[in-house]
Protein backbone atom coordinates (compact mmCIF):
# COMPACT_ATOMS: atom_id res chain seq x y z
CA UNK A 1 0.00 0.00 0.00
CA UNK A 2 1.28 3.58 -1.01
CA UNK A 3 1.70 6.01 1.65
CA UNK A 4 -0.15 9.33 1.66
CA UNK A 5 2.93 11.07 1.48
CA UNK A 6 4.46 9.48 -1.61
CA UNK A 7 0.87 11.50 -4.03
CA UNK A 8 3.39 14.43 -4.99
CA UNK A 9 1.11 15.43 -7.70
CA UNK A 10 -2.70 15.30 -7.90
CA UNK A 11 -5.69 15.56 -10.47
CA UNK A 12 -8.75 16.89 -10.18
CA UNK A 13 -11.91 17.67 -12.28
CA UNK A 14 -14.08 20.90 -11.72
CA UNK A 15 -18.01 21.01 -14.34
CA UNK A 16 -20.31 24.35 -13.94
CA UNK A 17 -23.07 25.41 -16.34
CA UNK A 18 -25.14 28.83 -16.35
CA UNK A 19 -28.21 29.94 -18.15
CA UNK A 20 -28.09 32.65 -20.42
CA UNK A 21 -30.11 35.23 -19.45
CA UNK A 22 -30.49 38.91 -21.33
CA UNK A 23 -29.23 42.35 -20.29
CA UNK A 24 -25.83 41.02 -18.07
CA UNK A 25 -22.76 40.77 -18.82
CA UNK A 26 -21.02 37.82 -20.21
CA UNK A 27 -17.91 36.77 -18.20
CA UNK A 28 -15.94 33.88 -19.55
CA UNK A 29 -12.19 33.31 -17.87
CA UNK A 30 -12.46 36.62 -16.61
CA UNK A 31 -12.87 38.28 -19.89
CA UNK A 32 -15.71 40.76 -20.86
CA UNK A 33 -17.08 38.77 -24.03
CA UNK A 34 -19.61 40.63 -26.38
CA UNK A 35 -22.62 39.00 -26.69
CA UNK A 36 -26.41 39.86 -25.80
CA UNK A 37 -26.87 37.69 -22.83
CA UNK A 38 -24.60 36.88 -19.89
CA UNK A 39 -24.20 34.25 -17.45
CA UNK A 40 -27.18 34.01 -14.46
CA UNK A 41 -25.57 32.99 -11.40
CA UNK A 42 -25.17 33.82 -7.61
CA UNK A 43 -21.79 35.70 -8.62
CA UNK A 44 -20.63 36.72 -11.77
CA UNK A 45 -21.61 33.48 -13.82
CA UNK A 46 -18.01 32.59 -14.74
CA UNK A 47 -18.49 29.28 -15.65
CA UNK A 48 -14.92 28.46 -16.93
CA UNK A 49 -13.41 30.50 -13.80
CA UNK A 50 -16.03 27.85 -11.38
CA UNK A 51 -14.82 25.09 -13.01
CA UNK A 52 -11.32 25.73 -12.56
CA UNK A 53 -11.57 26.93 -8.91
CA UNK A 54 -13.82 23.02 -8.26
CA UNK A 55 -10.67 20.93 -10.29
CA UNK A 56 -7.83 22.90 -7.65
CA UNK A 57 -9.95 22.24 -5.01
CA UNK A 58 -10.40 18.79 -6.17
CA UNK A 59 -7.07 18.22 -6.73
CA UNK A 60 -5.85 19.31 -3.38
CA UNK A 61 -8.62 17.45 -1.75
CA UNK A 62 -9.77 20.35 -0.06
CA UNK A 63 -14.15 20.41 -0.81
CA UNK A 64 -15.92 22.29 -3.80
CA UNK A 65 -16.82 25.83 -4.77
CA UNK A 66 -20.19 25.56 -2.29
CA UNK A 67 -17.39 25.06 0.71
CA UNK A 68 -16.09 28.63 0.29
CA UNK A 69 -18.38 30.67 -1.60
CA UNK A 70 -21.89 29.00 -0.28
CA UNK A 71 -25.09 30.09 -2.68
CA UNK A 72 -27.04 31.49 0.17
CA UNK A 73 -24.49 33.96 1.99
CA UNK A 74 -26.33 37.07 0.49
CA UNK A 75 -22.51 39.13 0.52
CA UNK A 76 -21.72 37.10 -2.35
CA UNK A 77 -23.87 38.09 -4.78
CA UNK A 78 -22.39 39.01 -7.57
CA UNK A 79 -18.63 38.68 -6.93
CA UNK A 80 -15.88 38.40 -8.95
CA UNK A 81 -14.98 35.17 -9.76
CA UNK A 82 -11.38 36.36 -10.12
CA UNK A 83 -11.46 36.89 -6.52
CA UNK A 84 -12.99 33.56 -5.90
CA UNK A 85 -10.40 31.83 -7.80
CA UNK A 86 -7.06 34.10 -6.16
CA UNK A 87 -8.72 33.12 -2.62
CA UNK A 88 -8.61 29.70 -3.85
CA UNK A 89 -5.22 29.19 -5.00
CA UNK A 90 -3.99 30.97 -1.77
CA UNK A 91 -5.84 28.23 -0.08
CA UNK A 92 -4.34 25.51 -1.57
CA UNK A 93 -0.81 26.97 -1.63
CA UNK A 94 -1.36 27.18 2.01
CA UNK A 95 -2.00 23.81 1.78
CA UNK A 96 0.93 22.38 0.72
CA UNK A 97 -0.01 22.38 -3.03
CA UNK A 98 0.93 24.30 -6.69
CA UNK A 99 -0.60 24.83 -9.96
CA UNK A 100 1.15 22.18 -12.08
CA UNK A 101 -1.48 22.63 -15.29
CA UNK A 102 -5.00 23.43 -16.42
CA UNK A 103 -6.73 22.26 -18.85
CA UNK A 104 -10.09 23.82 -19.89
CA UNK A 105 -13.20 23.09 -22.10
CA UNK A 106 -15.62 25.44 -22.76
CA UNK A 107 -18.82 24.20 -23.95
CA UNK A 108 -20.51 27.18 -26.18
CA UNK A 109 -23.13 27.01 -29.44
CA UNK A 110 -23.42 30.68 -29.25
CA UNK A 111 -21.42 33.44 -29.33
CA UNK A 112 -17.78 31.97 -31.11
CA UNK A 113 -15.36 32.09 -28.88
CA UNK A 114 -12.06 31.36 -30.74
CA UNK A 115 -10.99 34.86 -30.59
CA UNK A 116 -10.94 35.40 -27.16
CA UNK A 117 -9.14 32.11 -26.33
CA UNK A 118 -5.37 34.09 -25.91
CA UNK A 119 -6.96 36.67 -24.27
CA UNK A 120 -8.76 34.30 -21.68
CA UNK A 121 -5.32 33.13 -21.43
CA UNK A 122 -3.44 35.98 -20.81
CA UNK A 123 -6.15 36.75 -17.94
CA UNK A 124 -6.15 33.59 -15.72
CA UNK A 125 -2.49 33.41 -16.37
CA UNK A 126 -1.98 36.89 -14.70
CA UNK A 127 -4.58 36.12 -12.13
CA UNK A 128 -3.26 32.61 -11.42
CA UNK A 129 0.37 34.15 -11.28
CA UNK A 130 1.69 30.95 -13.98
CA UNK A 131 2.74 30.73 -16.93
CA UNK A 132 -0.06 30.84 -20.27
CA UNK A 133 1.80 27.24 -21.26
CA UNK A 134 0.36 26.23 -18.30
CA UNK A 135 -3.36 26.77 -19.46
CA UNK A 136 -4.98 25.37 -22.10
CA UNK A 137 -8.16 26.75 -22.73
CA UNK A 138 -10.40 24.88 -25.80
CA UNK A 139 -13.98 25.69 -27.04
CA UNK A 140 -16.39 23.27 -28.43
CA UNK A 141 -19.97 23.64 -29.60
CA UNK A 142 -22.81 20.76 -29.01
CA UNK A 143 -23.88 20.93 -32.67
CA UNK A 144 -27.24 22.35 -31.84
CA UNK A 145 -28.00 19.24 -29.11
CA UNK A 146 -29.67 19.70 -25.98
CA UNK A 147 -29.83 23.15 -23.53
CA UNK A 148 -25.96 23.90 -24.81
CA UNK A 149 -26.45 23.58 -28.33
CA UNK A 150 -29.92 25.66 -28.61
CA UNK A 151 -27.80 28.30 -26.87
CA UNK A 152 -30.01 28.48 -23.51
CA UNK A 153 -26.54 28.32 -21.74
CA UNK A 154 -22.84 27.14 -21.88
CA UNK A 155 -20.92 25.03 -19.64
CA UNK A 156 -17.27 24.71 -18.54
CA UNK A 157 -15.07 21.39 -18.03
CA UNK A 158 -11.46 21.64 -16.28
CA UNK A 159 -9.05 19.47 -15.44
CA UNK A 160 -6.60 20.58 -12.57
CA UNK A 161 -3.08 19.33 -11.97
CA UNK A 162 -0.93 20.42 -8.82
CA UNK A 163 1.94 19.21 -7.35
CA UNK A 164 3.45 19.56 -3.63
CA UNK A 165 5.03 22.73 -2.90
CA UNK A 166 9.19 22.20 -3.20
CA UNK A 167 8.93 18.72 -4.79
CA UNK A 168 11.34 17.93 -8.05
CA UNK A 169 9.25 16.00 -10.89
Amino acid sequence: MTSDNNLNIRTGMGFDAHRLIADIPLLIGGVQIPYEKGLHGHSDGDVLIHSIIDALLGAANLGDIGKYFPSQDPSLIGIDSLIMLKDIISEINNNGWQIHFIDTTIIAEKPKLSEFIGEIKSTLSDNMNISENLISVKAKTTDGMGFLGTSEGIAALSIATVKQKNEIL
